[in-house]
């Protein structure tokens, strides 16, 4: 029950900010509706007059006539004003929830990231948030729309002739019955296909950001096979829907078809006996739909309370996944950072799986040049993914200056540490634009500055509009070199205080590698600076190289000292210069 109201809470929330538009809203659907409770009566009054003999002047009937008119004008403005308005609104609503949805996926760890599929949360943030504008929308005038009309009709057709209005009544118990099963089977077949959906986009997702990778194999056909595969799971959920949508509108529509015919058997036999005019007959079958129409109409509403549901369900799911790396609530602002790495005791493991790190303990002193090398699946990269906390350790502690880093705001923690990753993920836009995420507030002397340390100024000059020139999605009009040296240029232009290099020059050619290395060389100096490397003979020249195995660091001293010594390195090296 707690959790009912608090949802209720939280739905009613995104209405505040527009409380005066929304109620503004519901005023105009509540002047419709009244007024469209009223037209039947000057009709009948017009009838009373005209078909059974009274004795008003045309006068007195042209003027009902153009009151009804007024009230029809009056009654489309306020529908206007409740169709366009309340669109707006329900779309107001809509783009603060994807704001939310997309700012809370920002923060989400990588390990959010590891086990949901990107698909995924682009349904929740435009399919969910799309059904819950509908519902914000339609959902609360519907009810007050029905609910006017239907109390309305049943108070003024009492007054006109009870027993008539009592027959009509008898059929709506079963409508609603009838409405609600079906609605429920309706409601979990749409979910069903919700989260089918979810299942199409994933799918979509990796293969097509994945279709070079597709057509160098020539699995197209593959592919197609996992596709099709969630394409008539969605079907079947669909053709459910569909199928239980069919019956609750067929038995609608008959219901509807009944009550006029009941109406008019019933109210020509009141004529006959004289309880009933024909004026008020005229007048029962104007008021029929404001009987069937809520009913029907409440087919249409609890289609968007189960599409409603089901989005906020999973809306609701994804903001209340918490990060699973998080400020501190007793933060330390840090001044000027030195660069100073410290792991104590470091356990950590990735969703409860093998242990990567056990008891690791390092130090990198300020301003240190290391290199991290060892076998594939020792934990290099892991190692560095720690240090900004896009993991957490599950035991012990890594400090940034004698500072625990979960101490740090994470916002200061990362500008603090520039990154160039083995997998180079440039942005769909210019070249400028890429390189200036580094510090988007930079000069284009900077840009430049940064793109000449990189040693990318030379072939950004040469592309169609230099500069400016347009990348395309993920830099596919760049080879895997340039967008090497873009993604260095951007870490050159954050000018951090630690560098983490995983991999950096592996796409270079040999004249590019030496240029860039000449300048991390350049910009490494009194920054600590950690490169991951499986080319030994890139790191010939580090200051300090750690070798990590399955135990953590076994060794560490320069390359002469680890090739006197014979151990790992030793045989690491021998094996690489003997490929």
């Amino acid at each position: 029950m707690k959790n009912n109201k608090k949802l209720f809470c939280r739905l009613v929330s995104f209405y505040q900010p527009y409380l005066g538009m929304f109620i503004a809203d519901l005023v105009s659907a509540l002047a419709v509706s009244g007024i469209a409770l009223v037209l039947p009566l000057g009709v009948r009054y017009i009838a009373d007059n005209l078909l059974e003999g009274g004795n008003a002047q045309p006068g007195s009937i042209g003027r009902a006539g153009f009151c009804l008119i007024a009230m029809v004008l009056v009654q489309a403005a306020c529908y206007y004003f409740w169709d366009y308005q309340g669109h707006y609104l329900g779309a107001k609503i809509e783009r603060d929830m994807r704001g939310q949805m997309f700012r809370h996926c920002e923060k989400l760890s990588f390990s959010y990231y590891d086990e949901h599929t990107v698909g995924d949360l682009m349904s929740r943030i435009t399919s969910d948030s799309l059904a819950l504008a509908e519902f914000f929308h339609h959902v609360p005038e519907d009810i007050l729309v029905n609910s006017v009309k239907f109390v309305g009709a049943s108070v003024i057709l009492f007054t006109i002739n009870r027993q008539t209005t009592l027959i009509i009544l008898t059929f709506l118990p079963f409508m609603l019955a009838y409405t609600l099963y079906f609605n429920k089977k309706m409601g979990v077949a749409m979910g069903q296909a919700r989260e089918s959906m979810s299942g199409i986009n994933s799918q979509v997702e990796d293969s097509l950001l994945g279709i070079r990778v597709v057509q160098s194999f020539a699995n197209e056909a593959l592919e197609d096979e996992k596709f099709t595969r969630q394409n008539q799971r969605f079907l079947a959920d669909r053709r459910l829907s569909y199928h239980s949508e069919a019956q609750l509108y067929c038995g609608m529509d008959t219901f509807a078809a009944l009550i006029p015919i009941a109406v008019v058997v019933f109210g020509g036999l009141a004529i006959r006996k004289g309880a009933m005019s024909l004026s008020d007959l005229l007048a029962f079958l104007l008021y029929i739909s404001y009987f069937t129409g809520p009913v029907q109409s409440l087919v249409n509403t609890s289609r968007l309370l189960q599409e409603g549901k089901s989005s906020f369900r999973r809306y609701i799911e994804l903001m209340e996944t918490e990060p699973a790396v998080q400020d501190d609530p007793d933060l330390v602002e840090m001044g000027n950072i030195k660069g100073k790495l410290e792991f104590r005791h470091v356990d950590f493991c990735y969703g409860g799986g093998e242990e990567v790190f056990h008891g690791l303990n390092l130090t990198v002193e300020a301003g240190e040049y290391v290199a991290l090398v060892g076998a594939s699946g020792v934990g290099k990269t892991t190692l560095c993914a720690l240090i900004p906390r896009f993991y957490e350790p599950q035991k012990g502690q890594i400090l940034l200056d004698g500072i625990p880093v979960e101490k740090l705001p994470l916002s200061t923690l990362r500008k603090s540490i520039g990154i160039v990753q083995q997998d180079v993920y440039l942005f769909h836009g210019t070249v400028a634009e890429n390189i200036a995420y580094g510090r988007p507030d930079a000069s284009r002397e900077e840009i430049v500055a940064a793109a000449k340390q990189a040693g990318a100024h030379e072939f950004i000059e040469k592309l169609p509009g230099g500069y400016e020139a347009d990348i395309g999605p993920h830099g596919v009009k760049l080879s895997g070199g340039q967008k090497q040296r873009l993604s260095i240029a951007r870490v050159f232009l954050k000018d951090p205080a630690i560098l983490i290099f995983d991999e950096a020059t592996s796409a270079l050619d040999t004249y590019s590698e030496k240029v860039v290395q000449h300048s991390l060389e350049q910009l490494a100096k009194q920054r600590t600076t950690l490169v991951i490397a499986h080319r030994l003979s890139t790191v010939l020249g580090a200051g300090c190289i750690l070798v990590l195995d399955e135990n953590g660091v076994c060794e560490r001293g320069t390359h002469k000292e680890l090739i006197a010594r014979g151990g790992v390195y030793a045989s690491l090296y021998k094996a690489s210069m003997e490929l």
